[in-house]
Parts: C-alpha cells; structure tokens; sequence
C-alpha cells in the first residue's frame, strides 16, 4: 500500500502476497471518525475482486470499511481447528487493516459467501470477542471448535440452491446454533446459490444500525 496514510479513502491491494492478494476498501468517512468493518470471504474458485463486485454499492452506501483477502489456494483450508496458512494471512490482514482503518471495534462482523461462509460459521464462534456478527450467505457447512465472547449471527440462503442445498445447510445449522443458545436472524430466498441484494442490505444494516 505505497502512500496509503490512515484514514485515507478508496479501494486498495493488500499488498501481502505476490499472486493472491486481497482488497481492503476504506470509505470516506474515515477521514474524520471510526467506521464498521466487514470481514468478507469469496466462495470457493473466487476472489477478492468477486467478492467486492457483490458488496460495493452497500459498503459505499452505508460507509462501511471491508476487508476482503483471497484464500491462498482455489479454495479455504480446513482441518476441525485448523484454517493454516488461510487464519494465518487472515490474521496478517487484520493487522494491517486496524493499522490503517479506524475501525469501530463494536461493529465488526466476520461474513462469507458458500466455502467462506462455511469458514466464517467455523471460525466466527471462537473468535466472538472481536466479531460482533458472524454472517453467512448460501453457507455449505459448519464445523465449530471452539467459543469465546457471544456473537450473533445472520444466514441467509436461497431455496433453489442446487450446490448447497438448503435443506442440508441451513435449515440445520440455524436451528443447531439456536439449541447452542446463539441469537440468529435467518432468511430464505427464492434464489438459487448467490448472494440475493435484500440479504445484502440487510446484513449491512444490522453491522450499521444496530
């Protein structure tokens, strides 16, 4: 990020790796005061770039910094509570996000869509203290290994969904996470495997408003 000061608003590279990288998107409102952070993970085979093209118009709207780093295979590493080389650029990011971003440590939310949903369901719940929401859009699974804090959770799925099948997905792990006692607003859609815009806004909504 040559001449990236902090505070300093727009869309850049990481600037953490060679070939994989990541964006990290900054809004104008940092110039002056704390913004939210989205932590948002492609699916699998996708990127940053992916990622970013589904949540521009809603970061840019509600003024939201987002975070979105590539996995550094086609798609996210998982052994049950191990993400490896994925946890440890994560980590890295962050880093260098909180370095350059005022960030309002109350609102930031942990989101994926498909693969990184399955990773940000599996990873959000033992990482509670600083994930205020963990949020999942079309998730293919969850395997959690751990908690610490309370944070709450959005899932949203499509009930055409032919690659994660809802009924397999989502309308397991919601009722499982609110057995564990975890707040969760879960949405079906008429939509197939994608990221529909009303979950889209109000997944940025509840980060904003809350």
């Amino acid at each position: 990020m040559v001449g990236f000061h902090p505070g300093t608003p727009g869309l850049f590279r990481l600037g953490l790796a060679e070939r994989r990288d990541g964006l990290l998107f900054v809004p104008e409102l940092a110039r002056t005061q704390r913004v939210p952070l989205l932590v948002m993970l492609h699916g699998a085979g996708g990127s940053a770039e992916n990622a970013w093209t589904a949540v521009r118009a809603d970061a840019e709207e509600r003024r939201v910094a987002v975070l979105l780093p590539d996995s550094r295979a086609w798609t996210w590493q998982f052994a049950p509570g191990d993400f490896g080389s994925d946890r440890r650029f994560l980590d890295a990011a962050l880093g260098l996000t909180f370095g350059r971003v005022p960030v309002d440590a109350t609102r930031i939310a942990l989101a994926g869509f498909s693969a990184g949903g399955f990773v940000a369901l599996s990873l959000g719940p033992s990482n509670g203290d600083l994930f205020r929401w963990v949020m999942a859009f079309s998730p293919t699974g969850i395997v959690v290994t751990g908690r610490e804090g309370h944070p709450r959770f959005f899932v949203a799925h499509g009930t055409q969904d032919e690659i994660a099948r809802i009924d397999r997905t989502s309308r397991a792990i919601v009722p499982a996470l609110r057995a564990a006692g975890d707040s969760v607003v879960y949405r079906e859609y008429p939509a197939p495997h994608t990221m529909p815009a009303p979950a889209l806004h109000e997944a940025f909504s509840l980060l904003v408003d809350e």
